[in-house]
């Protein structure tokens, strides 16, 4: 069965784009992908990378055209912090990075504290962090 997932999204500055994701906790992948035109991103330790692509390489791969992230948005990326504290840091060092927080760290139903953000190209982040301990059974 599946053992590792690519999530592959296109960015106008590869370099940019993959310094951002380093400033705000996710750490580049030795090996194949590193290139002018890609990074590979390691996002935690489950066997996810997120690939980088200069987006008119991106748009010869998937061959279709970019959803414009100024005005829609295709997909929310999610991924677990560990605190609360650990939500607020992202936020801050998204802002650092250059990105924007559209949603300031918050408490939602209870017991999810989290945030959203948009990285340099606009794509949609969301981090949580979950207290299963103090969610309705």
């Amino acid at each position: 069965m599946t053992k590792d997932l690519w999530i592959n999204l296109p960015v106008k500055n590869v370099i940019k784009s993959r310094d951002f994701f380093t400033a705000i906790g996710f750490s580049l992948n030795e090996g194949q992908g590193n290139t002018e035109k890609s990074a590979a991103i390691k996002i935690g330790n489950k066997n996810i990378i997120l690939m980088l692509f200069e987006e008119n390489l991106f748009k010869q791969i998937v061959q279709h055209d970019l959803t414009d992230t100024k005005i829609s948005s295709e997909v929310l990326f999610s991924f677990d912090a560990e605190s609360e504290q650990e939500v607020r840091d992202i936020a801050v060092k998204v802002e650092k990075a250059g990105g924007i927080v559209f949603s300031r760290p918050a408490e939602f139903e209870g017991w999810m504290y989290g945030c959203a953000f948009s990285d340099l190209d606009g794509h949609r982040w969301n981090v949580l962090y979950m207290n299963f301990s103090k969610m309705n059974k």
